[in-house]
């Protein structure tokens, strides 16, 4: 038996060793050897980050993908998808460190499931990196990954798409010809054309191409000119003077309400002060006042002291006041986030309930075994009740379109509101949870993207900051700073023509996503009739992948 044992331990000490262990050292080597590529995907994730608010660093886009599509190019799709997420990852982390109010886990876990996208996304570029004009079916599959991921899982979550790091550059005047889509297209094809252009330059084992080098620079830099040649309408058909309330809250954070009351006294308290200011000569009276998303704590339907509280401010402003309350739902389990159109002298009336609302932190999915688990998720007591119709309402001598906090980053409930008639865009929002986070700055940059993209003035209310009027050129005529109570007093204009992108809808983003697929397709289909059977073995061994039977 000591023999046997002697035998067997020489035998596992060869020089070829086991099958297992021979394995386990390739795979070792393979990390090894992709460390510094992982490195780079993710130091370039952090720069697509900065290009984002509050950094705003906009060329760092350009930048951010080309590098991933360097760093992916000539990969098989495994390896481009381990890049992806380790630039997805790092990328993400950054963008929604915000989300580090609720809690670490949160911003983690959000960052990892968006970053899959980012997967699948490195693992299309290295697909198609092997075909002719692969800049341009790069930047296709950018709008692959973000038509997914503004869609999936429950509802999709739009943050951090191109076109919203670029609500202020040279590409923005684009989203009136086809929105964020087109926008991120844009962007994405400026940095795969920038990647084109360095393949190009002279380096280890590549011939110098200056002329070739140079003409992919000058595309990248024409299709980024290109948005000045865009027309965004803005005359405007009529105006509305307009007052929007930031009545600020008592405490920043998950408890931001305080003790009952305490909001809505602020903002009705705000409202009565602009009426003393207008009797005494120093304000000139609005048409329209606008309230935030949450500005009355209470739901004045149920409860008499809210409505009175309401009531009286309306009734001493004078005018038609868009107020944003929680109301109760069909049934107990339910409440619904709601803005309502207050008349000084009728009360409420018209309202718009919101269609989105934001899982985990509106409405807990699988509410019976995730919070026996996530016992912080009984925080959200009641799941909001989506609304079923679009924000159009008649204020005052204004038809808006409202739509409350992050529903501005959905491209469709936007548009809808200005296909029903809006002639003007309210955005209620309570970013209060997350004040001085970075999270309003990006907020209010979807805001402005908006405005170019349906020749709109965006009207943002918020409870704590940043309340905003931004013209339909995208341009913030004014603002307000965070944690502080204020008002703002504009006119602004009230528009009837829609642009371009209106008219098409979604037409651009699924022709552009569509494409992606199909040059991920035929790339996988050319792939297999030039390689004979023989070398897909080989290519699969050298990549640790078992050989197709």
């Amino acid at each position: 038996m000591p023999v046997t044992q002697e035998r067997s331990g020489a035998a596992s000490e060869t020089p070829g060793g086991t099958p297992r262990q021979g394995r386990a050292a390739r795979a070792l080597a393979k990390v090894r050897a992709g460390l510094p590529r992982t490195g780079l995907a993710a130091l370039a994730g952090l720069l697509l980050a900065l290009a984002f608010p509050p950094y705003d660093l906009w060329p760092l886009s350009l930048l951010g993908v080309a590098a991933l599509s360097l760093l992916t190019r000539g990969r098989t799709a495994r390896q481009g998808a381990w890049t992806g997420f380790a630039f997805g990852l790092p990328f993400f982390l950054m963008l929604l460190s915000w989300l580090r109010v609720v809690g670490w886990d949160a911003t983690i876990g959000l960052s990892v499931v968006e970053a899959l996208f980012l997967a699948a996304l490195g693992a299309g570029l290295a697909v198609t990196s092997r075909l002719p004009g692969w800049a341009l079916w790069g930047a296709c599959l950018w709008i692959t990954q973000e038509w997914a991921r503004d869609r999936l899982p429950l509802g999709g979550f739009p943050w951090g798409r191109l076109a919203f790091a670029n609500t202020a550059t040279p590409f923005t005047p684009l989203a009136a010809l086809g929105g964020a889509p087109l926008v991120t297209f844009a962007v994405a094809l400026s940095g795969t054309l920038l990647a084109w252009a360095v393949l190009r330059l002279p380096g280890r084992g590549r011939a110098v191409r200056p002329a070739a080098a140079a003409a992919g620079g000058l595309g990248a830099v024409a299709v980024m000119l290109a948005g000045f040649l865009v027309p965004v309408p803005t005359a405007p058909a009529d105006t509305v003077k307009v007052a929007v309330i930031q009545g600020n809250v008592p405490n920043p954070g998950m408890d931001f309400l305080g003790r009952p009351m305490m909001v809505l006294n602020n903002h009705a308290a705000a409202t009565e002060k602009l009426a003393d200011d207008i009797r005494a000569g120093r304000a000139e009276k609005p048409d329209i006042v606008i309230w935030p998303e949450n500005s009355s704590d209470l739901d004045p339907f149920s409860d008499p002291l809210a409505y009175r509280r309401i009531d009286e401010a309306v009734k001493a402003i004078g005018v038609p006041t868009l107020v944003g309350t929680l109301v109760d739902g069909p049934d107990e389990q339910h409440v619904q986030n709601e803005g309502i159109v207050w008349d000084p002298k009728t009360g409420p009336g018209a309202s718009y309930t919101k269609q989105h609302p934001v899982p985990f932190g509106e409405y807990v999915p699988f509410r019976d075994q995730l919070s026996k688990v996530i016992t912080r998720l009984q925080r959200v007591a009641r799941d909001f009740y989506p609304g079923d119709h679009n924000g159009v309402m008649q204020l005052g001598p204004a038809r808006i379109g409202d739509v409350i906090c992050f529903e501005v980053a959905y491209d469709e409930i936007v548009r809808d509101t200005v296909e029903q008639g809006a002639r003007v865009l309210v955005v209620q929002t309570n970013n209060a949870t997350y004040a001085k986070t970075g999270q309003p700055e990006q907020q209010l940059a979807m805001s402005r993207l908006r405005a170019v993209e349906h020749g709109r003035a965006v009207l943002i209310a918020a409870t704590s900051g940043i309340s905003a009027v931004i013209a339909p050129d995208g341009t913030v005529v004014q603002r307000t700073e965070e944690l502080t109570a204020a008002e703002l007093s504009a006119t602004v204009p009230l528009r009837d023509g829609t642009t371009v992108a209106d008219h098409l809808g979604a037409v651009p983003e699924w022709t552009l996503a569509v494409a992606g697929l199909l040059a991920c397709g035929g790339a996988v289909l050319l792939g297999r009739r030039r390689r004979p059977s023989g070398d897909r073995q080989d290519a699969a061994r050298a990549d640790g992948t078992p050989a197709a039977g």
